[in-house]
């Protein structure tokens, strides 16, 4: 699935896309980064409500292309341009975690099974 399809499923406003185009093919959901750092990730997209450059610091250790902030958290100019260093794609959505989540699985996206 392409970050455009991913934030129109989301009902998402895509902040940043690198110019590197990927395709993901999982998701993982947590609020809890150390929970994200038990991973290496690979095509893979984060779905969070930490609205922090923790996530975006997690994201780039894990391998993980795209963050979707949940419940409406408006990302920062400093989280943006650490996002566009690391090639993090970043898009904002008013739905919770669960809906966001849900949605995608329906949509084909598939869990990090620990």
């Amino acid at each position: 699935m392409d970050i455009d399809r991913v934030s129109e499923i989301v009902n998402g406003e895509l902040l940043f896309a690198p110019d590197i185009p990927n395709r993901y093919t999982s998701a993982f959901a947590s609020d809890l980064m150390s929970d994200v750092l038990r991973y290496y990730m690979e095509n893979t997209l984060l779905i969070t409500g930490l609205c922090t450059l923790q996530a975006i610091r997690t994201a780039e250790i894990s391998n993980i292309s795209c963050v979707i902030f949940a419940r409406g958290k408006r990302v920062s100019n400093e989280m943006i341009q650490l996002a566009k260093e690391n090639n993090i794609a970043v898009i904002e959505s008013g739905l919770t975690v669960f809906d966001i989540s849900g949605k995608l699985y329906q949509n084909g996206l598939k869990p990090i099974l620990g």
